[in-house]
This record gives structure tokens, sequence and C-alpha cells, in this order.
């Protein structure tokens, strides 16, 4: 079966302890199901894989797939640091019945293209499940639009490419270069701002991080296209734009989604990656506005959280570089004090 529609990246909720909190994970992931997102993608960015270990990545496959129980496909992150464990997490996935795996270009070092596409083809010929190619370049090497081309013609086991390069020019010639010449070659993208400029050019859907915060919105968006009616397509598409922005300001990716999927009514815990007292400060604004802004699309969970955070705005009044100073060093004190006598 075709990849196509939105696959929603999930967050990993934690425990006070950082350990992975199956039963809201579960919640979490039955309500996504629920709220008919067409299929999951976890151990992506915004599920964090790079922060878990190896085990605790299976694992989160296993709950996702064991949660899912078919009623959607699965696309799971499989990016690893070398080909042996790329392997090993193929093989789990299929064990799962997830549909196909997401692998990136190799990370941390710098090589050739010439050794991705060897990489790619050794993978395509070794693994039990269906690949997509994930190019990611600010995060890994990047897998060039010709190296990909030459990977969909020749190799029946890659059957996508899940592009967050940023770059629209780059996904219209990757299009160009392959559709014509493998229809069911899957082309994604994986950044919401153009998510409707690239279904418009041909591409069958995305990894929507957006998704996991408003499901009804992205699935409203992309069903809108599917019907032809570009006037609410666009509408959404554009209300969406300050939504995505607010959370990518929060700082430390993907604290801002994080913060959504509580502000929709789950436990998300604290993250791995612990913020400084300034950037504690400066979520707490961003958790209010976010708020609000869901709050304006209608979900009422979110509302009680806009009320408090506006009442506290209010209060401080034009005080409110005052405020947030005096916050910034009470954190800073407790940080110190705990740091020397802790």
């Amino acid at each position: 079966m075709k990849l196509q529609g939105i696959f929603t990246p999930n967050i990993v909720p934690f425990h006070d302890d950082q350990t992975i909190n199956e039963g809201e994970l579960r919640r979490y992931i039955s309500w996504l199901i629920d709220k008919g997102v067409t299929g999951l993608y976890p151990n992506g960015s915004t599920g964090e894989f790079i922060r878990l270990s190896f085990e605790e990545r299976l694992r989160v496959a296993s709950i996702v797939a064991s949660e899912a129980r078919g009623r959607v496909p699965i696309l799971a992150g499989a990016a690893e640091a070398n080909i042996e464990m790329v392997l090993k997490a193929c093989a789990h996935c299929a064990d799962l019945g997830c549909q196909a795996v997401s692998v990136t270009g190799p990370y941390y070092f710098k090589v050739s293209q010439e050794s991705i596409e060897h990489y790619f083809r050794q993978l395509a010929r070794d693994s039990p499940i269906d690949i997509i190619l994930y190019n990611i370049p600010q995060f890994s090497n990047e897998i060039s639009v010709e190296v990909i081309r030459r990977l969909a013609l020749d190799c029946p086991r890659i059957v996508g490419v899940k592009d967050s390069s940023r770059d629209m020019p780059r996904f219209m010639n990757t299009l160009n270069k392959i559709k014509p010449q493998r229809p069911d070659f899957s082309c994604l993208i994986g950044c919401e701002e153009i998510l409707l400029p690239t279904l418009l050019m041909g591409a069958d859907g995305g990894t929507i991080a957006t998704s996991g915060v408003a499901p009804e919105a992205v699935m409203k968006l992309y069903h809108s296209f599917l019907k032809g009616d570009m006037a609410e397509a666009r509408r959404i598409q554009f209300k969406m734009l300050e939504l995505i922005e607010t959370m990518l300001a929060a700082g430390n990716f993907p604290e801002g989604f994080r913060e959504g999927v509580n502000l929709r009514g789950f436990n998300a815990g604290r993250a791995r990656q612990p913020m400084s007292p300034t950037e504690r400060v400066h979520f707490s604004s961003i958790s209010g506005k976010l708020a609000c802004l869901l709050a304006d699309c209608g979900f009422a969970e979110a509302a009680a959280h806009c009320s408090r955070n506006s009442s506290a705005t209010d209060s401080a009044g034009e005080a409110g570089s005052a405020f947030d100073r005096a916050d910034v060093e009470k954190i800073v004190r407790s940080v110190l004090f705990n740091c020397t006598y802790g």
C-alpha cells in the first residue's frame, strides 16, 4: 500500500524520573487515531529519538504498534548510528507489522554522496521492511536528488522520501525527476509551513508535527485539499502558521510541541534536555500565547490556561519586562542555592 496522507510524529511522555510513561503514550496514540490522523510516525525528531537509548526506541515503536492494533499504518523512524543497528531496528519494526521505516542519511560524520548511495543500497538489499529515505540536512548528511532518483529507480524496497530540508525548489525537483518514472514512489513533506503548496504540486502527504497538537486542523486542511476546496485549505494553512511559529519559538525543539500536547489535556512530563532559567521564563510566556491560540481554534481544554496566563500578564501591566527580570533572578538564586548547598 502506497504511503500517503498525514503521518503524525508523536512526542514521548516521560515520568518525573524521565522513564517512558507508557500509559500516557498509549492514551495519546489512541487519541490521535480517534482524531483521524492517517498514520503514526514514532521515533521521529518530534519524538526526540536521539535522546532515547536504542532499547527505548525499540520500546516506543512496540508501544505505538501495540496501541494502534492495525487501525492505522505506521511509518517508524529507524535512524541509527551504524548500518547494523539500522537493520536491527528494521527487523524489529517488520516484526511489529509497521508499513515502512524512515532512515536518515548517516549523521555526525560527513560522508560522500557515493558513500550515502552505497549505504542505502545495502540497506535496501538487506532490510525486511520497506524504506523511506529521510532527507534532513540540518542534522544529517543530505541525500542528493540525483542519489534519490537512482535509488528510487533501482531499489524496489525503497518506496519513498520524506523531505524536511525546508527547500521547496528541491522538493519540486524531486517530484519532477522521480514521479514520471515511478508514480508509486511516495514523496512526503516534513515542513507544515509548506504542506498545502507541496500537495498542490503532487506531494503524497507529510509527516507533520503540528498534527500531534491540532490533528483536527491538519486533517481538515488535507481533506479540504482532496475535495478540491482550495479556499478552505488555504485558510487553514495560513491560520496554522502562527501556531507553528509559536511552538517553534519556545526553543529547544520540540518543547513547544510537547507543551501543545500538554495543553490538549495530556501529561507529557519534562523533556530530557533541560532548559536554562531564562529559557524557562521565556517558555512560560510562550505557553500562555500557545494556550490562547489553541483556545481560539476551539480547543476548550486550552482555554483555562489562556485565561490564567492572560491574567498574569495583565497584572504585570507595563512592568512586564521588570516582572520577567525578577522572575529570572528568583530562578537563578534558586539554581545557585541548589548547586552550592544541594
